[in-house]
């Protein structure tokens, strides 16, 4: 066959004269001789040759090539080229390579474009291999276009060795993600491409929760082996919306293109936390439970290039993970450099210690039946001299990943035992344990002393745990349960419902009661939530195996109606009492108060919280100084603007490109009450947010304040229109008036 194509291929090929008279006699080069060469050449496999039509069929291929690829030449003769072959789409961009059908309508020359066969599912025995193709387009004497010739060489060692190290620089090793350079490059592009349109690119950080805890206890295999299921869960929470990294260690990133809505990606960011907190398989008889912190940015409002955006995101991570970890954080321009704060806490956290900063409150868990205080949890408080009152949830996990948890939890079992000693002895303290305390062998000696210092008797004694203690070495675990055990202590499962909440905890270790976590509290109300359902088989298991049940989180009387129903016998919360002071206890103590009788709303209310919040308040092109005083999903209460009627509709800067549509539905004096066009929506952090943000560019072209609520004479238009309303200072005269 390649015979007789080269030979008509060659025809008509006519002798070299060479006119130097001092040469030798000219030689004349036979056709058939320069086909058969060309057809031995063929054969060797170094190279083999192509061609097609003027229409881009394929009129030849070598018989070795067609044998190469494991077919036949019906299967590959008279088909288009670029039906049979196909360029590397996937790394396309890479190679800066065109499609091939582009480069055959366009008669370009062909040079080493390297293909694979794009037929090996019609084929059988067909092979897939990549091939380097080159070839020239041919006219013939007219000018007529003919076809190309071209010849190819098989490549694929070369080329599959070229894709296993450019997927080493572009991806990770462990997990075949993305790795920080190319995230870095996609950022990059993506940011720069979408600046002139105004684009948004949110980037989600993500920091796993004690998994420092796993690999010191498991081993660095175990914890490889642990982020590559984090990998695989990651890419299937995020999907096709965005783009998964591992930048190293265990931070991650995603990318998520055209997307600003921050219900959305709250939403993203907790489903994300909830998947990586489920427990992860090591082996047969092991398994760990870590968490994740998430940081989330968006271009352009927090950062217009990647540099920006990663320091913004990762500031909300480093506040996400501040504010007790497991939760999400968006960015906001008040957060601070994470190292700086954390170090900074923590040496002020010691001082504290040493200083006497520190104090002990206690909340009272009460009985539904007879409203008598039967225990007092004690829980840790801080009062800094600069900064306030500092929540336990940013202080502990700071402590917890230095060497300070553990003085500071002997510190705080000392202070709750000796309190509890000047109780009434039907009373009983309540200590929470943090999991890095429980897993130091020498947790249950710091007990026993504790309790022979103070004199407490150990049955008095409630700790406190969490799920958390159950990651790690399960003998040593069990050997501090049952040191704990002979100790005398009550131990209580506390957070129960949330997490993994594994029943075999309960068969494994020796509880004597179980929280239900106030969560399921906080819904058990509402009739699409399956919250006192779950409340009610909670209780019911604690009663099969002979536990008590404390619910906590009950603010309503709705809500003990419905954890009464339930079954539940102790409860916890302000409906009762909030956390006091050792010195308000001992009062009531002292005025034999041991019952508390219920007070409070008859509804709970989760969405209605009472800030103090300077905003701007936009009517007809007119900025407003105003003070938000309550806030919910769905409305807010405003003071400061007399005069408003009811049914005006209003603009509200809530800052930081926040702008809220919202209509007047009650006005008296400089009070008014508003209901959101939209709903605003969590934003991590306890508070709510708007989904979406107006662009800083646009800000500023508006003319508005850099902080709302404190325009000056020429800012949001105030000097080129009239007000309607009257602006006053909240809580004035001339607001009473």
């Amino acid at each position: 066959m390649a015979i007789n194509f080269l030979r008509n291929l060659k025809q008509g090929a006519q002798s070299v004269v060479v006119d130097d008279v001092s040469s030798p006699p000219p030689l004349a080069i036979d056709a058939g001789l320069r086909a058969r060469v060309l057809d031995e050449f063929d054969r060797t496999g170094i190279a083999w040759i192509w061609a097609t039509d003027a229409h881009g069929r394929l009129i030849y291929l070598s018989d070795n090539a067609i044998e190469a690829l494991g077919g036949s030449a019906v299967d590959l003769v008279g088909h288009p080229l670029d039906k049979v072959f196909e360029v590397d789409e996937e790394h396309a961009a890479e190679t800066g390579c065109r499609p091939l059908t582009f480069q055959l309508k366009a008669r370009n020359t062909i040079r080493e474009q390297v293909v694979r066969i794009a037929l090996v599912g019609q084929m059988s025995g067909a092979r897939q291999t990549w091939w380097c193709l080159s070839g020239q387009p041919m006219r013939d004497a007219s000018g007529e276009f003919v076809g190309y010739r071209g010849s190819a060489k098989d490549v694929t060692v070369e080329y599959e060795r070229q894709l296993a190290d450019s997927r080493l620089a572009e991806f990770d090793s462990l997990t075949g993600l993305a790795n920080r350079h190319t995230i870095n490059r996609l950022l990059d592009s993506t940011i720069a491409g979408f600046k002139a349109a105004n684009r948004p690119v949110a980037l989600m950080m993500l920091d796993l929760d004690k998994f420092k805890h796993v690999n010191d206890t498991f081993g660095h295999q175990a914890g490889d082996a642990l982020l590559i299921q984090v990998a695989e869960r990651l890419t299937h929470v995020v999907g096709q919306r965005g783009k998964v990294a591992r930048l190293g260690g265990d931070e991650f990133q995603v990318m998520l293109a055209d997307e600003d809505d921050r219900g959305k990606l709250g939403e993203l960011a907790e489903k994300i936390i909830q998947i990586l907190s489920q427990p992860y398989p090591l082996d047969e008889d092991r398994r760990a439970i870590i968490g994740a912190s998430v940081g989330v940015a968006v271009a352009p409002f927090d950062g217009d290039d990647r540099e920006k955006l990663i320091r913004s995101a990762d500031l909300a991570l480093y506040a996400a993970k501040n504010g007790g970890r497991g939760q999400f954080r968006f960015y906001s321009s008040d957060l601070k450099d994470e190292e700086e704060v954390r170090q900074q806490l923590l040496d002020d956290l010691r001082a504290a210690l040493a200083d006497g900063q520190l104090s002990m409150h206690y909340q009272p868990v009460v009985s539904i039946d007879s409203g008598a205080v039967v225990c007092l949890e004690a829980l840790m408080r801080w009062e800094h001299p600069e900064r306030g009152f500092i929540s336990p949830a940013a202080f502990i996990p700071v402590a917890e990943d230095s060497d300070l948890i553990n003085p500071l939890g002997e510190w705080a079992l000392r202070q709750a035992c000796e309190a509890a000693t000047r109780w009434p002895e039907s009373v009983c303290v309540a200590v929470n344990v943090s999991p890095n305390q429980f897993v130091n062998p020498g947790f249950p000696a710091v007990v026993t002393n504790v309790l022979a210092a103070s004199g407490l008797a150990p049955e008095r004694l409630e700790l406190e745990l969490t799920e958390s203690v159950f990651v790690g070495d399960s003998e040593t675990t069990e050997k501090t349960f049952d040191a704990l055990k002979a100790i005398g202590v009550r131990l209580a499962l506390d957070d129960f419902g949330t997490g993994y909440s594994s029943l075999s905890y309960l068969r494994a270790a020796p509880f004597d009661k179980i929280k239900v976590d106030r969560s399921f509290v906080d819904s058990c109300t509402q009739k699409d939530k399956n919250s006192a359902k779950i409340i009610a088989a909670i209780v019911g298991l604690a009663n099969a195996l002979g536990m008590e049940t404390t619910v906590e989180g009950v603010e309503a009387f709705d809500q003990l109606e419905v954890v009464r129903a339930r079954g539940a016998k102790l409860v916890q919360g302000f409906l009762y009492a909030k956390a006091m002071p050792e010195a308000a206890v001992l009062e009531r103590f002292a005025d034999g108060e041991y019952q508390i009788e219920p007070s409070g709303p008859d509804k709970f209310r989760p969405d209605r919280r009472s800030v103090y919040r300077r905003i701007g308040a936009i009517h007809e092109d007119y900025y407003y100084n105003a003070v938000m005083r309550n806030l919910s999903r769905t409305g807010a209460g405003i003071e400061g603007l007399v005069g408003v009627p009811v049914g005006t509709d209003l603009v509200l800067d809530l800052g930081e490109g926040q702008l809220a549509v919202a209509t007047v539905i009650y006005s008296s004096g400089d009070e008014i009450g508003v209901e959101f066009e939209s709903p605003l929506v969590n934003d991590g952090s306890g508070g709510l947010c708007t989904r979406h943000r107006v662009s800083p560019y646009t800000i500023v072209a508006a003319g508005l304040p850099r902080k709302p609520g404190t325009a000056g004479p020429t800012e949001g238009k105030r000097n080129e229109s009239k007000p309607q309303f009257m602006e006053v200072v909240p809580g004035s005269s001339a607001a009473a008036a």
